[in-house]
């Protein structure tokens, strides 16, 4: 049987300006990458349950500092190549953001706590 998580969904889109930081950051790879080519592999974020999308988008407006990092760690973690500052508005430029209201848990079994680890990443994380 499947259950619904009592939690939604967002998906988090990297844009143009985000391209072109990656591009400029990690000039040394074989070839630029395309919009199209960043958009395959993107983040998902488990956020409070909702019933309106507009919820949802609230709910990014407030936590967009916490996302705008862990995007940008999921490239680096070096902060010294970031960007000096991020706002909303920035976040917004950078991003587009899906929310999906409704979660189901296709796997079998629970989650439990010992399931759940902590992401480890490296000084050199390159998504």
């Amino acid at each position: 049987m499947y259950y619904f998580v009592e939690r939604s969904v967002a998906i988090i889109k990297p844009k143009e300006p985000f391209l072109n930081w990656v591009n400029n950051t990690f000039n040394d790879m074989p070839q630029q990458l395309t919009i199209e080519s960043i958009r395959i592999d993107c983040n998902s974020y488990l956020i409070p349950e909702v019933n309106e999308i507009e919820d949802g988008v609230n709910f990014i407006d407030e936590k967009y500092a916490d996302l705008f990092a862990m995007e940008l760690a999921s490239w680096t973690e070096d902060e010294n190549l970031w960007p000096q500052e991020f706002t909303l508005k920035m976040f917004w430029d950078w991003f587009d953001v899906e929310v999906f209201p409704t979660a189901i848990d296709l796997s079998e079994g629970s989650i439990d706590s010992e399931d759940i680890q902590p992401q480890k990443t490296s000084e050199s994380t390159i998504h």
